[in-house]
């Protein structure tokens, strides 16, 4: 049974309806303004927190307690009774914490959360049909689930296994101790990552409870090294306020953007029949594009709530500038200009690539690129779309990169030809991606197909001819000093 396309699916609340003039006024769906609603009373109560709670005010148990407080009165707020799937799958999952194994407990962690994500994904579309424009429990139990997991093996690393067998990131995140049930619970349930994430790691989340978190930083960056003597704290407040006017922009983007280049404009009868096929590729990209702004709102606003509670700094720059990306989602100078799908991939759902990588890609003996797309695309749910997208990425990533191994030091030797190199494969990349994720957007195998059949498989078809083809040549692998947000890396 295939899913309904987006042009038949409705909206369905599930939260408060408080807010239902509002949405009325503003032709935007209840569930969505109560999003809204919830992460703007998240921000304000972020700098509540950081001001009047402060670790210098406020024990650890204090901030710990505050946080879930507020974190599950958003999330009842939000959804209604559904919150109580997040309450039962999180104390499953601390069940399983405190009894299991320290051989077992990643395994045993990752089954529960991802089988009960997966029943909860099956039961929401296919039992009680909701939409996928909905904003309902399954994106909070997302979250939930890859913070779950990421815990589990990371105490798996700290109490289960030595240290010369872990890579230097996972000597790092290793917890050496299980967590307390308040320390689990704020983790899980806090306010300003409930509702939209991102997923953090939990050595990192208790050093900024307890107050540890920006001197850490500075610590891990030879802070006294590099000529300063104190130890300072930095304000967010600009990193805020900058993360506020790109959410602002993107807000009006995606109302202005969405409805001028729908998604359903991919399926209608001119696009499919009519349309030549430049056009046709021409009206996929505009599409794609148009579909990007909700991301950016969201992920942004909820970077943006993170720092003003004072949560996300990670050190400075080389000019001793205060970084405050410890926790954002992507770049979107980089995502824009992008010159390899590679470098696309690394700077989208960027904590989401990190989780991949931390219970996937990293740890399978076999096939880490196939299995993490697989991974992500159940995680990301049923619909029949996801996995048209992760399958279809897999050779597009195979293909990307053995074009990039046999061709790319051949343009190196000039500035002239860099450049042709990068507008080419610029173009390529934003192409490829706006073909491999539409069926994300899509969601249902007709339109998928529909679509596909009106540009012929082009890009399948290209790639398969690549990867059969083009030599595959060796390179050499940078684990060490590329981007751990990357889980699209080639294993050696």
């Amino acid at each position: 049974m295939a899913a309904r396309p987006p042009a038949s699916l409705s909206y369905r609340t599930t939260g408060s309806t408080c807010l239902h003039p509002l949405s009325q006024l503003l032709g935007i769906p209840l569930d969505q303004v109560n999003f809204v609603a919830c992460q703007l009373f998240a921000l304000s109560a972020a700098f509540w927190f950081r001001i009047y709670l402060h670790p210098g005010k406020a024990s650890p148990e204090v901030r710990h307690t505050l946080a879930t407080i507020l974190g599950i009165y958003f999330v009842v707020f939000c959804f209604g009774w559904y919150a109580v799937h997040l309450f039962v799958l999180v104390l499953m999952c601390y069940g399983v914490m405190v009894t299991a194994s320290v051989s077992n407990i990643h395994r045993y962690s990752f089954f529960v959360a991802m089988g009960y994500l997966t029943i909860c994904h099956i039961s929401r579309i296919y039992i009680f049909h909701y939409g996928i424009l909905t904003t309902d429990f399954s994106g909070p139990l997302m979250i939930v689930t890859q913070k779950i997991t990421t815990l589990a093996f990371q105490v798996h690393d700290g109490l289960g296994r030595k240290a010369e067998d872990l890579s230097a990131e996972q000597q790092r995140l290793a917890v050496k101790a299980k967590p307390s049930i308040l320390e689990y619970l704020s983790y899980h349930l806090n306010f300003m990552s409930v509702i939209a994430g991102p997923c953090n790691n939990f050595k990192d989340y208790v050093a900024f409870i307890e107050g540890r978190h920006i001197h850490m930083k500075l610590l891990e960056v030879n802070w006294t090294q590099r000529g300063f003597q104190s130890l300072p704290e930095p304000s967010p407040t600009g990193a805020v306020i900058q993360k506020l006017c790109v959410t602002l922009m993107s807000l009006l983007l995606f109302l202005t953007l969405s409805k001028s280049f729908p998604v359903t404009f991919l399926i209608d009868d001119w696009f499919v029949h009519k349309a030549n096929f430049l056009s046709r590729l021409w009206y996929l990209y505009i599409v794609m594009q148009a579909a990007k702004p909700k991301y950016y709102f969201a992920w942004t606003l909820a970077d943006a709530v993170h720092n003003a509670a004072g949560f996300g700094f990670n050190g400075v720059d080389m000019d001793g500038k205060s970084r405050w990306d410890l926790l954002s989602n992507l770049n979107i100078w980089k995502i824009e200009t992008a010159t390899s799908f590679k470098m696309y991939l690394e700077n989208w759902n960027i904590q989401t690539s990190t989780w991949l990588k931390c219970v996937c890609y990293e740890r399978v003996p076999w096939y880490p690129t196939v299995l993490t797309f697989l991974l992500s695309a159940l995680w990301h749910g049923v619909y029949p779309g996801y996995y048209f997208t992760f399958l279809t990425g897999v050779p597009v990533t195979l293909a990307a990169r053995a074009v990039r191994n046999n061709y790319r030091h051949h343009f190196l030797s000039s500035k002239a030809r860099k450049i042709a190199y990068d507008v080419v494969t610029w173009a390529v990349t934003q192409l490829a991606v706006s073909y491999t994720a539409a069926p994300f957007v899509m969601l249902a195998v007709e339109p998928t197909i529909s679509l596909y059949k009106s540009v012929f498989f082009f890009l399948h078809i290209i790639c398969l001819l690549i990867i059969l083809f083009l030599p595959v040549k060796p390179h050499q692998p940078q684990r060490q000093s590329r981007s751990p947000n990357s889980v699209k890396k080639k294993a050696d």
